[in-house]
């Protein structure tokens, strides 16, 4: 069933390179994204203890490397949230111009559709590998087709924001794979396979080595501070649909690699640097707070609480590291993690494609351009509304679980770092309060946008405030609906999670 979901896109994908016909396109995306995610369900109601859907088959034997899959409670959350993401974008597609630009070329919508299925396709595959070189084949080649996406259909400065967004995270992943060679060549039989070695974790010396070089490639994906600096370009200038799968699933694939990788296989060195895992994580949880609250452009404000949010991740599992603190408390910061890695997937993936609203329809995302859009826009309103208070925290909101438990979970191992970054809730509801009241209430004001009515008279008009589309609403709903799934039921989530979590808290012990 794994092998079916990841290679399931790419042979549609094929399938649809001869095709021209617009709505053959998104049509047979979005019938594969449905059964994606229908896919991703039924596999997650098979985990139980251990690995479900496990494939073991030999790929390279000779250096070790296996053509493992397999799925837990770590991991089929991430699978299903990255299939209900991509099945959004997929229907958020359907309005007149995926690209943005305006530019309807049939050869290019077919571009934008290949891409995604391969982003898919590559996004699924990091979350069921179980050998170091399939995890790191499906990470590369992730971070190569979504520099296409910002580089063919951005924005702005587009092709320096892509290259940037490029090679830093491409320099951080060969910088990963030097540490997962320290791990295959640790022991007696040269291996990738990461069951086997959690089974023979590697300390001392070369230990922390190995978890300083992977922990810079993953670092520099999540990212955290200070080497986030590539991320807000990458997220201002790419389209609305990159934005919300680089966010939600891209980022996912650091955070997850420390869960599935550092911590498991590198228990000792994991436990030596767990202060310095805290401290990242405090700083990248005020620092992002802080900065998205001087933006002005909401998708820049949107990127900057990615940091911050992805700084209470780094702080849970930190604190996962300290012996001090019980089992329990510990497992329930890297629930809380991971919690927060699927709701921060679903919220800030629906925030970017509402951002992409606003450029498609005035041209700017600049929150000081609009004013008073309630009214006239009240479908864009309520679910621009639902998912600030989601992001911010509030209870009833998968934001509130995730944090929560995080916060909890690090107080009995670093009550000062939990107590700090309790301060970057208020700074975040701050901001997306501001931001609301901004946009959503007062004298309706829109932005200018250069469009010449009639053609060649050299008059404008202010475009008419045009509210969510059916398909826009949809796309945004399914993603707001998973949110307060889990804000209102979290055992959905945690039952799943909990037992995994504890198993990784064992290793940790180790």
């Amino acid at each position: 069933m794994l092998t079916v979901m990841w290679v399931a896109p790419l042979v549609v994908a094929l399938l649809l390179v001869p095709v021209t016909r617009r709505e053959v396109l998104l049509g047979a995306w979005i019938v594969l994204a449905l059964l994606e995610a229908v896919l991703a369900g039924v596999a997650w109601a098979g985990v139980g203890t251990g690995y479900a859907h496990e494939v073991v088959v030999p790929w390279i034997p000779a250096f070790g490397v296996g053509y493992h899959l397999g799925l837990d409670g770590l991991s089929a959350p991430l699978v299903a949230m990255t299939t209900v993401v991509f099945l959004a974008v997929a229907l958020y597609s359907l309005r007149a111009d995926p690209a943005q630009d305006g530019d309807t070329d049939p050869r290019r919508t077919r571009g934008w559709v290949l891409l995604f299925l391969g982003l898919e396709a590559v996004s699924v595959g990091v979350f069921v590998a179980l050998d170091l070189v399939l995890f790191f084949v499906f990470f590369d080649v992730a971070i190569v087709l979504m520099y296409f996406v910002i580089a063919g259909w951005g924005s702005g400065e587009r092709a320096r924001s892509a290259l940037q967004f490029f090679l830093y995270t491409f320099v951080g992943s060969l910088v990963m794979l030097l540490g997962f060679l320290a791990l295959a060549v640790s022991g007696p039989a040269l291996t990738f396979d990461i069951p086997t070695l959690a089974a023979r974790p590697l300390g001392g010396t070369a230990g922390t080595l190995a978890l300083v070089a992977i922990g810079v490639g993953l670092a520099i994906k999540t990212p955290v501070w200070p080497v986030h600096t590539w991320l807000p370009p990458a997220h201002t200038d790419a389209p609305a649909a990159g934005s919300a799968v680089l966010a939600a699933v891209l980022l996912k694939m650091g955070t997850y690699g420390f869960v599935r990788i550092a911590l498991p296989l590198l228990p000792g060195p994991w436990r030596s640097v767990a202060l310095v895992a805290v401290v990242l994580g405090v700083v990248s949880v005020l620092w992002g707070a802080l900065v998205a609250l001087a933006q002005r452009d909401l998708k820049r404000m949107i990127a900057y609480t990615s940091v911050n949010h992805m700084g209470y991740v780094l702080l849970a599992l930190g604190a996962a590291g300290f012996l001090t603190a019980g089992p329990a408390a510990r497992g329930l910061a890297v629930t809380g993690a991971t919690v927060q890695m699927v709701s921060h997937g679903l919220v800030t993936a629906a925030l970017f494609l509402l951002a992409g609203v606003l450029r498609e329809r005035g041209g700017t995302s600049e929150i000081g351009a609009w004013s008073g859009i309630a009214g006239p826009m009240p479908r864009f309103s309520w679910t621009f509304a639902v998912a600030a208070f989601a992001s911010l925290g509030l209870p009833g909101l998968s934001g509130f679980v995730a944090e929560f438990s995080m916060i909890a979970g690090s107080l009995a191992a670093v009550p000062v770092a939990a107590a700090l970054s309790a301060l970057g809730l208020a700074v975040t509801a701050a901001l997306f309060v501001r931001a609301l009241q901004s946009m959503l209430l007062g004298d309706r004001h829109l932005p200018r946008r250069a469009e010449r009515v009639p053609p060649r008279t050299g008059t404008f008009r202010r475009p008419a405030p045009v509210d969510l589309r059916v398909a826009q609403t949809v796309a945004v709903g399914l993603l707001l609906a998973g949110s307060l799934a889990i804000g209102v039921a979290p055992a959905l989530v945690t039952s799943t999670i909990a037992p995994a979590a504890a198993t990784v808290v064992d290793l940790v012990s180790r």
